[in-house]
Formats: structure tokens, C-alpha cells, sequence
């Protein structure tokens, strides 16, 4: 069978095909359901006993948040590219077992379209049947989150949703996320909606997309 990656290399229509069928399954951005943090989506999504591999974890500390404080009883193992952190990975091919959840939080922007999708196809080959990827990444209609030196490519939420069904993936769910003090998130949500609807520019900073490795 045809490397997905080379399939996407070759045919932009496979893209466009894939992206159609995101936006009939999520037809309107604005639609997306707002979520506070990740970390709840994360505990939704998770189980006790599950084997967790966090991409770009940098210091580790989900692994704090969901086992020493939300008390998950989970194995946790970690992979970054910065060798002056502690982590168990330094890059996929280091990696020679499968997970039932991998993380990619603020990771795909970083890298150029290509290597960005090289990444995605490596991360379905980690998970087990079933498994789950959840990533994040900026928002492109959120008006100066993506604009940082180090970010290569901007995805909006269609077009992260194809390369990943794309490559085999089944697109769960997409949200956006917004944290903020009580009142200015009441406020953003409730009064202020119309007007970034209007102006199509948004107050969510991130998109958060989970996909799941379909079982065999």
C-alpha cells in the first residue's frame, strides 16, 4: 500500500477530498464547542492503565497534572527533541513499543508541512488499535496566536482534520479552547460571540482536535 505521506506528497486532491469531509461532519467553525483546558478534554478521553506518550513534553509536566494530581494511574513516557531536558525519547525512532494515547500540544506548527505530516504518520504507527491521538495547535483565526519566529505552518481546523483522515485517522471531535478569568470567559462566550462571528476573528487560542486509530 501507497505511503500516506506520498500520497499527500502527490495528490493535493486527497487533501481536498478529506477536508470536504470534515467540514460536513463540523459544517461551521463557530459551531466548535469551547473547552476551557485541554487537560479536561484529556481526562475525558483517558483511562487507568492506559500507556501515554506525551510529544514535545518539554519539563513533563502533564505527567504531574494527570498522576500526582488528578490521581490517574497511567504509564507515562515522554519524547522531546531538547536533549538539556529529562525525557525517555529524543526522537520516533527511539521508540520501539505502542500507546493507547498520544499527546501533540503546541507541536505541528513548528515544522514544515511535510515533516509536520512525516510526524502524524509515525504517531498512527505508535498507537494501538483504537488508540487515541490528542493535539493542539494555534488557532488560525485567533488574530496574533500563530504570529511567534518559531512556527512554520498554520492550520486551520479543516485541514489538520484531513491529513489526519488522511492518514487513516477517524476525526472524534475538534474544540476550541479558552481559558480565562470567570467573568471575561462569561462574557467572550455569551456577549461577545456574535461580534468575532462578524469579524472572523476569534478569541479561542487553540484548536484541539482527537482522532482515533481505527481498530483492525
Amino acid at each position: 500500500m501507497k505511503n500516506p505521506l506520498e500520497t499527500l506528497k502527490t495528490s493535493w486532491s486527497t487533501l481536498y477530498k478529506t477536508r470536504r469531509e470534515i467540514q460536513r461532519n463540523f459544517p461551521d467553525f463557530w459551531d466548535l464547542k469551547v473547552r476551557k483546558k485541554h487537560l479536561d478534554v484529556i481526562l475525558e478521553e483517558i483511562r487507568d492503565g492506559d500507556k501515554i506518550l506525551d510529544i514535545g513534553s518539554s519539563a513533563r509536566e502533564l505527567r504531574h497534572r494527570i498522576i500526582d494530581i488528578c490521581d490517574r494511574k497511567i504509564s507515562y513516557k515522554s519524547m522531546d527533541i531538547d536533549r538539556e531536558t529529562k525525557q525517555d525519547f529524543y526522537c520516533l525512532e527511539e521508540i520501539h513499543e505502542q500507546f493507547n494515547v498520544v499527546f501533540l500540544f503546541e507541536v505541528i506548527e513548528h515544522l514544515t508541512f511535510e515533516d509536520g505530516v512525516h510526524l502524524l504518520s509515525g504517531i498512527y504507527d505508535l498507537l494501538l488499535p483504537g488508540g487515541k491521538l490528542i493535539l493542539t495547535t494555534p488557532n488560525a483565526f485567533h488574530p496574533n496566536r500563530y504570529w511567534e519566529y518559531s512556527h512554520k505552518v498554520s492550520y486551520r481546523y479543516d485541514e489538520i482534520g484531513g491529513i489526519l483522515i488522511s492518514l487513516g485517522f477517524q476525526v472524534k471531535s475538534i474544540f476550541r479552547v479558552y481559558n480565562d478569568a470567570f467573568f471575561r470567559w462569561l462574557f467572550r462566550i455569551w456577549v461577545a460571540a456574535p461580534i468575532h462571528k462578524y469579524f472572523s476573528v476569534d478569541f479561542s487560542k487553540s484548536i484541539l482536535v482527537v482522532a482515533i486509530k481505527e481498530p483492525q
